[in-house]
């Protein structure tokens, strides 16, 4: 019974692109996430929770949410590896319903703190792990493209937020409020109708040693058959990268002592700062500025009314919607490096212009205000075009194919707690800096964003077209920091080297499986004529004689 579920994984009877396609979309709506922007100026909002002339607290209520989020992140460093990748997300998913029941029905800042809390802690774990169960359940030419996926969902939920609040801010009471942020339960429910019944990651079942279950989910995310050449040769690649890191991976407590393993290992705190570092500065680009309050700093920056920034956010939320899918047909061929780089150049050219226009904007006396105040709006968009087709997926995508298996889930995991607790450390500071020294705070995020651009360039190596095992022998064969140096580390192809080695491996297990599958048949049939010749039954006895011979003697 056990061998027939193992061996025919159903999944309603899909397999190939249209089980990748649903673990997408499970992976996709786990990382839709509705943002707060067009809460926190509702002024129902605002008397409810007493949060009028009292901007400390409404920034705290509203970066509060990222504190959950990094403690969940941190929680998926402990149940990711003994949990999987399916069941974390289901955890992380109850516990974000309980969060978002506990925030529709507040009526006072400790309970809306509390929602916030505990949503965060299980959109944490979320947004850990589904990157990671996407990655590894996809293939190399796709890994990039899912994952983009996944963020552009991202922005859909905050377009549709921000198109919601818009909608009900003509409505006057608690329902201005209370229904966006009970909206989240529409994509709880998708979650819990379909993470259940899709595959595991076949690379956390092998490290589990369920190689055989891994192999036939392998086989079917491939629709193909488990003792396909190319599936062996994967399964098998995927268990030397296990047994490698298990031989040669630092503990924990190793890496903080400051040991890598041997000879160098596989470079295991190199791979988790560089994953982080890609979150951190998708952060400290300045994107949450305007994510979380478009609107205030429209109405307080620019000098809008709060219909017209309203409805900006809301629009310019469909433009970096639309922007966004730029980054899906070209993430493979442009590569991570070159759209972190140049979406860092044109995001510091945006805010640069819009420091200078704002500091216009603030001088007294000035008579093009109104110009110069629409300039800068049509830069916060194009930021947003830049963004979105650079800083806002290449981040997620970084840290599951830079770390190792082992590390995959930490790495992640940590990558994302150093996004969330940036995000916080700017969702915090945002409304305080605008108040207390106006235009200026721009200039914050412009040195930031043209900071990154040498950082990028000389420490991450290339992820595009590489397999994730290409990856680990990629940092076991190079322990220079500085990548620019090498050819094969910053192309967008694949190396030569990995496909003539794949190819070599494909081959062997070829001539492995058809070897076996002879000295099976020649056993057969051996034993096919020993049985015959026992019972008397060989056809041969009666046509050479042989058995009229052997009646004579006896």
């Amino acid at each position: 019974m056990s061998e027939k579920t193992t061996t025919k994984p159903r999944y309603f009877g899909m397999t190939g692109t249209w089980l990748t396609v649903w673990v997408t979309v499970a992976c996709a709506t786990d990382m839709t996430l509705l943002v707060f922007g067009g809460v926190v100026v509702t002024q129902d909002y605002i008397q409810q929770l007493n949060l009028a002339n009292n901007n400390g607290l409404l920034s705290t209520i509203t970066a509060i949410y990222d504190i959950g989020c990094f403690f969940g992140a941190i929680a998926a460093v402990m149940i990711g590896d003994p949990l999987g990748r399916k069941n974390s997300i289901l955890v992380g998913t109850t516990i974000m319903s309980i969060g978002a029941l506990l925030q529709c029905t507040a009526f006072g800042p400790p309970q809306m703190i509390v929602g916030r809390i505990v949503a965060g802690i299980g959109n944490g774990i979320n947004t850990s792990t589904a990157p990671v169960w996407q990655g590894e359940t996809s293939k190399a030419s796709w890994r990039g493209k899912l994952i983009i996926i996944e963020m552009i969902m991202n922005i859909a939920g905050f377009s549709l937020s921000n198109w919601v609040t818009y909608g009900f801010s003509y409505l006057d009471g608690g329902a201005a409020w209370r229904v966006p942020l009970a909206l989240q339960f529409l994509f709880i429910f998708i979650l819990y109708g379909t993470v259940p019944w899709l595959p595991e990651s076949p690379r956390w079942l092998i490290s589990k040693g369920r190689v055989e279950e891994a192999n036939h989910i392998l086989a079917a995310l491939e629709s193909t058959t488990h003792d396909d050449p190319h599936i062996i040769a994967a399964s098998n690649e995927i268990q030397y990268a296990v047994d490698y890191e298990r031989q040669n991976s630092p503990s924990w407590s190793e890496l903080l002592r400051g040991k890598t393993g041997k000879e160098g290992g596989t470079c295991t705190m190199r791979r988790l700062f560089l994953g982080m570092g890609a979150q951190a500065m998708q952060q400290l680009g300045g994107i949450n500025v305007t994510s979380y309050y478009l609107p205030t700093v429209l109405i307080q920056s620019v000098g809008l009314s709060e219909k017209l920034a309203r409805l900006l956010a809301a629009c310019n939320s469909v433009s970096y919607l639309l922007f966004s899918f730029i980054s899906i047909p070209n993430i493979e061929k442009w590569g991570r490096r070159n759209m972190m780089l140049y979406a860092s150049l044109g995001q510091g050219c945006c805010y640069l212009l819009i420091t200078i226009l704002l500091r216009f904007n603030d001088m007294d006396g000035y008579a093009h205000k109104s110009e110069v105040a629409s300039a800068s709006v049509a830069f916060f968009f194009l930021y947003y075009v830049f963004f979105g087709i650079g800083w806002q997926g290449v981040p997620w995508l970084y840290p599951t194919e830079i770390n190792s298996l082992s590390m995959r889930t930490k790495g992640a995991a940590l990558g994302t707690a150093t996004n969330w607790i940036m995000n916080f450390m700017v969702v915090e500071i945002t409304p305080i800096g605008i108040n207390s020294i106006h235009w200026k705070f721009y200039i914050i995020w412009t040195v930031f964003n043209f900071s990154f651009i040498p950082i990028v360039y000389t420490l991450y190596p290339e992820t595009s077209d590489r397999t994730l095992e290409d990856m680990d022998r990629f940092f076991r064969e190079n322990h220079d920091p500085l990548v620019f140096r090498h050819k094969d580390a910053i192309s967008t192809k694949r190396p030569l080297a990995y496909i003539e080695r794949e190819e070599e491996e494909v081959r062997r297990t070829s001539s492995v499986h058809a070897g076996m599958a002879m000295e099976a048949a020649r056993n057969k049939s051996n034993a096919t004529e020993f049985n015959e010749k026992r019972n008397g039954t060989n056809p041969a006895h009666s046509t050479d004689g042989s058995h009229d011979e052997f009646k004579e003697d006896v």
